[in-house]
């Protein structure tokens, strides 16, 4: 689509200066242009949300599942549990779990509230004997059987490790476009096919990122 005159002449002020100078540089300075690559960026951001949102709320439930089972349904309160996570780095899962517990009075709370890395860092590998060994692949029954338990691990965390950038960039606003948006797409499907196929084919059904991705102006 073309944009007017005063389109042009007012958006980009209203987007700032400094942002909307990213997409002019990769327009070739093109005022046209970088507004066109600023909306599909735009309209593609707001589209990942939608298996963004199926792929954390499965991750999550699925680690949920183990703690459940492991700790007992008040896991979130459970010693060993609790010095079992790390408290050093600039993440610091045992803070973050103590600091939700103190302020939200059941599991599902402290679940809703917890960040999306606490999540990722329970397949770090200081979790596998307890937590994964002989179960992850129960708990994943879609994934490759081509991988054992330790890649499968390893697999999933590296890919929501990932995942998590780009979550993170679309909730702050940042552009997108400059990454392997492909990619990207793939690793979360197959992360939610590998917990529940159905609900990959749901998220398949629903979804306009694949069409998006084909229309990068």
């Amino acid at each position: 689509m073309a944009f007017s005159i005063n389109e042009l002449a007012t958006i980009p002020n209203t987007l700032s200066q400094p942002r909307f100078a990213t997409y002019l540089r990769s327009c070739a300075n093109d005022p046209q242009k970088a507004l066109a690559l600023y909306q599909w960026n735009l309209q593609l951001s707001a589209a990942l949300i939608i298996p963004l949102h199926v792929l954390e709320i499965g991750i999550r439930n699925a680690v949920v599942e183990r703690l459940d089972t492991v700790y007992q349904s008040n896991w979130h309160l459970n010693q060993g549990f609790i010095r079992s996570l790390p408290d050093h780095g600039l993440y610091k899962p045992r803070s973050d779990l103590l600091n939700v517990a103190k302020v939200q009075p059941t599991a599902g709370k402290v679940v809703a509230e917890l960040k999306f890395i606490f999540w990722e860092k329970m397949f770090n590998k200081r979790h596998h004997g307890i937590f994964w060994k002989n179960h992850i692949h129960r708990v994943f029954p879609h994934a490759p059987n081509t991988l054992n338990e330790h890649q499968l691990r390893e697999r999933i965390h590296d890919d929501i490790f990932e995942i998590r950038k780009l979550r993170n960039r679309i909730a702050h606003h940042e552009p997108i476009f400059p990454r392997q948006l492909g990619t990207d797409y793939t690793r979360i499907f197959e992360l939610i096919s590998w917990r529940d196929a159905n609900a990959a084919q749901w998220v398949k059904r629903i979804q306009n990122v694949t069409l998006l991705l084909t229309q990068r102006p």
